[in-house]
Parts: structure tokens; sequence; C-alpha cells
């Protein structure tokens, strides 16, 4: 399987020297890929050859910078002319152009964030602005929730995420995200499911810090619209796992009367590699209708001896008065690059709406 760092190839930067040539008439397009390739080209990784672009693409642009900004803007142009696809991850060294270059010129590079990510985004790129200008930054950003264009809608909520993985946090915005609450206010009701998606995940970055604020927004949301309903329970994932009282009741999940039973461990010891197995019983003994979330949470053992709790789903639906259901469920311990297992002694618990069962143990063995 290909590697992400081998996007940047001998024929990208071929392709992609010839289309700067056709706009850029001093463009030395040879000696750009020379430049590419000196040193130890071949031994960076994906973000090192990505910065190592921006670095060289600098060296061949106008040194000022809002000329090298509507350059930039004419070579996007082109590469759309010449079939390269939008949203293609290579050129996400655009996007660190203008973190890189363009800290110290807010009017340029605000205007150059919003022509950029229409072509690809620039989530990461916004955040340093965000820290050095921040109230200016985010009036900004909520100019863009009103854009044409849903990319630039997606990036005002995107980029002002106080805890946008893979990327620099925002302090000030994790202690009081209210500033950036009228950017999700504008996208509540976005027609396109991707901008949705990012209010939804800046409402789940929020409740880690704030979660009375996000309650408050599903309460004055809530039956808006099914999409904003879908808003609200995406972005209300982490407390849903918690068992967050107020947003269990919030979707009425009550577990008064229902039932768990014969919950066993069929696979007691399990190899490194292979699947826990498990079962149990879940009977709904209400003489109505119950909306059951069901999850499971495994206590991984860590390096330092201490569990480490984990929630996965299992099911959100409707069960019937008295209906009994029978379920088994499988969990992999195949070895992947984002878990380190350690073996010993581990537990599993059932969820039933919010409420954890008396955990069970298994031992996990190489």
């Amino acid at each position: 399987m290909a590697l992400i760092k081998d996007i940047y190839s001998v024929t990208f930067y071929e392709k992609f020297g010839q289309t700067v040539a056709e706009v850029h008439s001093t463009f030395d397009k040879q000696k750009f890929i020379e430049t590419i390739y000196k040193g130890d080209f071949a031994q960076k990784e994906w973000k090192e050859r990505m910065k190592h672009t921006t670095v060289v693409l600098h060296q061949f642009m106008p040194q000022n910078f809002p000329e090298a900004v509507s350059l930039i803007d004419k070579i996007i142009e082109n590469l759309k002319k010449n079939n390269f696809t939008d949203g293609n991850l290579a050129f996400i060294f655009f996007a660190d152009y203008i973190e890189t270059y363009g800290l110290d010129d807010f009017k340029t590079s605000a205007k150059a964030f919003v022509s950029i990510t229409q072509f690809i985004s620039c989530e990461f790129a916004v955040r340093p602005f965000i820290l050095k200008y921040q109230e200016k930054m985010i009036d900004e950003m909520v100019k863009w929730s009103l854009h044409k264009n849903h990319h630039v809608r997606r990036l005002a909520s995107e980029g002002s995420r106080p805890r946008l993985p893979w990327a620099m946090a925002i302090p000030f915005l994790k202690k009081d995200p209210t500033s950036i609450l009228p950017i999700l206010e504008n996208l509540k009701n976005d027609p396109s499911e991707y901008v949705r998606r990012s209010v939804a995940n800046n409402l789940n970055d929020i409740v880690k810090d704030n979660p009375e604020i996000v309650l408050e927004i599903a309460s004055k949301w809530r039956g808006i619209s099914k999409e904003t309903d879908a808003i609200i329970k995406h972005g209300c994932r982490t407390l849903l796992k918690q068992g967050h009282p107020k947003i269990l009741s919030h979707y009425g999940l009550e577990s008064t009367n229902i039932e768990l039973s014969n919950f066993e461990i069929k696979t007691p010891v399990v190899k490194v590699g292979d699947f826990l197995q498990f079962q149990f019983h879940l009977n709904n003994k209400n003489n109505e209708d119950k909306i059951i979330r069901l999850e499971y949470a495994v206590h991984y053992k860590k390096s330092k001896g201490h569990l480490a709790k984990k929630v996965f789903k299992i099911s959100e639906k409707i069960y019937q008065p008295n209906q009994l259901t029978k379920i088994e469920r499988k969990q992999s311990f195949k070895l992947i690059t984002t878990r380190v297992f350690h073996t010993g002694m581990h537990q599993l618990s059932i969820i039933i709406n919010g409420t954890e069962s008396e955990a069970l143990e298994f031992e996990l063995i190489d």
C-alpha cells in the first residue's frame, strides 16, 4: 500500500511545476524540482515534505506577500483548469504558506483563506491567527459562516473548534467559547451535511470544558429540524458516553425497570490479535415502549497497571414492553497503530441508558 508521503512524487512536482509556469512567467520549473529534491527529501515524512514544499515554493514566489497570494489564486485556478481535484491533500501547502508567511498581514491572509479553502481546507492554518488576533479573527469567521460557499462556512466552524484534533488547541476558547457561538448559531440549519457535521464536532469540543453551555444549546435547538436534532445528538456524544444525567433526560433515556441478565464473557482469556466475545440478555420490564441506548465499556489495562475506560456503542432503539433480547458482541484485540495493548487483567461492563453494570474481568495474553 502506498504511503501518504508518496503523494509528493516526481510526477506530482512535474505537473505542479508546469501548472505554476503557465501563470508565473519567471518561474524556473527545473530549478524548483531540483531544489525540492536537494538534501534528505527521501527521508522526510509526509508533514515534513509538505512544509519543505512550502519553503521551496516561497523561494520562487514574489517576496511581497499580497503579490504572492494573488499568484496563488492564479495557480489554483490553473490547477482546476488542468483537472487537479480540489480537496487533494497534496495541496495543503497553500494553506501552510499563508500560516507561515502571512501571520503579520491579517487582511491579506483572511482574504486568502476564503479563496484557498474552496480548493484545500485551511482549518489548521487559521488557528495561529485565532491565537494572535483572537476576537478580531473570530469576528471574521462569523462573517465566513454566512458565506455562499460551503467550504468557507465549514472553515468558520472547523477552524474555530477549541480542541481540533491534530492541531494546536485554542486556550481562550476552551475557557470561554462564547465568541464562537454565533458561528454555530448561523450554521445550525446549514444545507450542507459537511458543514453541519463540523458544527456537531465543535459542540463536542465545547462539551469537554463547558458542558452546561452545550446543554443549554441542546435545549434551545431541540425540535427545530431533524438535521438540527442530529447535530445535537452527535455534538453531545461525549456526554452520552459519560452518562451525563441532563443529556440522558433530554433524550428520555431512563434505566428504570430495564433488566440486564446472563451477562457473560465467553472468552475469559484472550490472545492479542484475537477477539473478546461476550453476551447478555436485556429485558424492558416496563409496560410501555422504551428507548434504550446500549453501550459497553472496555477498561483497558495501561502500562502503569491502572485501568482506562473506553466506551463503545452497540445500538439505540425502541424496545417493546417486556421485550427480552439476547445480545452477542465481539471486541477486537488486533494490533493497530492507534492503540497499544498491555497483557494482564482487563474489565468489561455493559451500559444501559448511562447506567453501568458491574464489570467482569478477562485476561489478555500474548
